[in-house]
Order: C-alpha cells, then structure tokens, then sequence
C-alpha cells in the first residue's frame, strides 16, 4: 500500500531533493553510489505486513540520516576498542594461537542463537579430531568455524559479496544450495507460534535485493564502516535469502566485512557472545528497523556490540599472552632438555592436543613427541585423557580463560 503526498508535502520534499542533489555535488568526488531512495519518487512505503512476503523491502541507504549524535558518539568508542583489539592480536606471533581459539568461541555462541547447543570442551575436543565422532551439534558448529576460516582465506582474492554467502551458508548447512527459488519462508515468535516477519520472495528479486546491499557495503564509503555494519546485517537478516542459515551466514559476514575493510587484520571478534546475551533485544531491534524504522536503536545496539566485546576480545588475548609466555617459563625451567617455543606455543594452538599434532608441527617425530607430552603432564601443565586408541593431553588453564563469556548487559 502506498500514501499519495499531498501538494504542501510535495513542495517540502522537492526542497528536500534540491538539498540532497547539492549535498550529492559535493560528495561526488568521494564517492559513486547512487542511493535510489523512495521518498524521492514522491511515495511513502507502507507495504509491510508480518504475514505477507515484504518484496517492497526498502533499498539501502536508509531513508533517513542514521549518523546521528548518538550513533557518532557510539561509533567513536566502538571504533576506538576494535583498534585496540587489532593491536593486541599483532602481540601473539604466533597467529594460529587466536585463530583456533576465539573463532571457534564465535562459532558455539553464534550456533546457540539458532538453539543448536555445543560445549566449549566438545568443540575443542573435536576440532581437529579425522573421523570426526562428534554429536550433531557440535559437527554444525565446527562447520560454522570453517565458514568463517574459508571465508577469511577468500578475502585475499576478493572482496565481500553475495558469492561470499553463498560459499558461507553452503559450508555451515553442509549441503549445496542457492538463493531461495521457493515460497513459504516465515518467521515466527517461538512462544506463541505467530508469524512476525515474511521475508521477500522470488529469486531474481532476492538476486537484486542483495545485489543493492553489497553495492552498499563497498561504495557508500562516507558513511563510517561500522555504521555500514549495523546496517548491512540488519538487510541481510531481513532479506533472508537462503532456506535456512541466514542468523549465522549473517553473522560471519559480519566478522568477514571487518576483515574486508582493515578494521581487523584476523576474525577474532567474540560478536555473536553480546548477542546470545542480549537475544531479545537484538531481535526486537531488528523487527522494530522492518515495522518503525527505529534505525538508531539497532545501530546503538550493534556498536555496543562491537565494543563491547572487542574489549572482551583484548583482555582474553592478552591474558592468553601472559598465560602462554608463562608456561613457556615454566617448561625451558623444569624441563629444559625438551623446551622449545614452539613446543610451548603448540598446547595452545590445539588445547585438545594429539602425538600427531607435535609430528606435524616438525617438533618431533612420533616416539619423542609421546615422550614431550607426558613431561608436561606430569609436571602439572596437561592433563591426560584416553580418546578411543589414542591419548589426548589438554591445556585446562587455556579452556578456563576460554570458558569466561563476556557479561549480558540486561539494561540494553
């Protein structure tokens, strides 16, 4: 449904567009993209409705100035915290350290929003266990991790887009799908079963739909990067172009974009954490963007998000530092004879570790790396657990800094 304007609101809006093609003069030399907003075609949108598929889902840019004070000031802080969250992942050598320590953290968090439930120890029992012998859960939530690692590796050779989701979601479901081509997606309130939001249908509209939203993540470029991100997921979510997937194809698109524009040199923001900590206000905010066009709560409470726990992110990377360079001490002190750095820096890369592990790593062959691990154990730094034929030796300090989650903030 559409609202005629009226001949006084018709005279405001042309003085409105008069502006906005001066202000666009300007901006010219920064920028290419050509917004097609609807309010200068003289129509309001008010097509929406929760039971039927919203195809008028409106294009980016939003239609109303989302930089506001409020945002600004946020987005300052948020910035501020995610630079210092990159300074301190350059303070780790040894990258695979974070890489396969706090991506893996996303991964549970983000799987337990969709109510697919892993524990941390499963997770990191099985990360890099051949065969595989895990529950179904926790195989969904390894297969989120490895989204996000390939996503991250495809960023050297392109730059984010709707192929990039497609890989994602592809590779966190585990089977080969595509863009929706089909009607009957739905979203409903869990506790009364009510629909409260249908998604756009139809492929080619879905097709362009996310066309308009990765042109908007790469040109609108003077709007600052991580307003772009509160709104580019708020538009995936809501273009909900894959069966099932989109909450956490969403959300390691998000991690990516970081990447993609230098905000962080490696994906290791704990994002999808204040999520599961703060659910109903997330999905309240994003339904309030669809029905009221409450833009600033959202993008508050996305850059929230980012500071939030990118401070987490920083602490538990320099507590990982300490702990690490700690143990390194403890070992070329007590057990001088095996020390290496390496061998310290490798209990860390898998905290669930194997023979192997230290046979592939090149720090020794197979009889000498049986003989390291049990050195370390019986001097109080692993603990020994049998897994089938083979033995496993865990890092319990490391999965206590792990299992720490950054605290739910219930006023928000």
């Amino acid at each position: 449904m559409v609202i005629p304007i009226s001949g006084l609101a018709m005279l405001i809006i042309c003085r409105y567009i008069s502006i906005l093609s001066t202000l666009r003069g300007q901006m010219s030399m920064l920028t290419t993209y050509q917004p097609d907003m609807s309010i200068e075609k003289g129509l309001i949108d008010m097509s929406f409705r929760a039971d039927q598929p919203y195809n008028d889902l409106p294009p980016l840019p939003p239609r109303q100035d989302i930089e506001t004070k409020a945002v600004l000031k946020a987005c300052i802080e948020a910035r501020a915290a995610l630079a210092e969250l990159r300074v301190s992942g350059q303070l780790i050598p040894n990258q695979a350290v974070l890489i396969n320590s706090i991506p893996l953290l996303e991964a549970q968090a983000s799987s337990e929003i969709e109510n697919i439930v892993t524990t941390t120890d499963r997770l990191f029992r099985f990360a890099n266990e051949p065969g595989n012998q895990a529950d179904p859960a926790t195989k969904e939530a390894l297969r989120y991790r490895t989204a996000l690692s390939e996503g991250f590796q495809t960023l050297t050779e392109r730059p984010l887009s709707t192929s990039t989701a497609i890989a994602v979601c592809r590779t966190i479901k585990g089977v080969e799908l595509d863009i929706r081509a089909t009607p009957g997606t739905a979203l409903m309130n869990e506790a009364t079963g009510s629909v409260i939001y249908t998604p756009p249908e139809g492929q080619a509209l879905l097709r362009d739909k996310l066309a308009n939203w990765e042109r908007y993540i790469h040109e609108a470029e003077e709007i600052d990067p991580l307003i772009r991100l509160a709104v580019m997921h708020y538009q995936f979510e809501a273009i909900h172009p894959f069966i099932d997937g989109n909450g956490r194809t969403g959300r390691v698109l998000n991690l990516l974009y970081l990447v993609d524009k230098g905000l962080l040199d490696i994906p290791v923001l704990y994002l999808s954490r204040y999520i599961i900590g703060n659910k109903r206000a997330y999905y309240d905010r994003l339904l309030s963007v669809t029905t009221d066009e409450e833009w600033e709560e959202w993008i508050l409470f996305m850059l929230e998000a980012v500071r939030e726990t990118a401070n987490w992110s920083t602490a538990r990377i320099r507590a990982i530092r300490d702990l690490l360079n700690q143990t390194a001490e403890q070992i070329r002190h007590d057990l001088p004879k095996i020390y290496s750095r390496e061998l310290a820096e490798i209990i860390f890369v898998n905290p669930y570790c194997r023979i192997g592990d230290l046979v592939t790593a090149g720090i020794a062959k197979r009889q000498s790396a049986s003989v390291y691990l049990k050195s370390l154990t019986e001097h109080g730094l692993l603990q020994e657990m049998k897994a089938g034929r083979e033995n496993l030796y865990i890092n319990p300090p490391l999965l206590a800094l792990l299992r720490e989650r950054p605290p739910a903030r219930s006023d928000r």
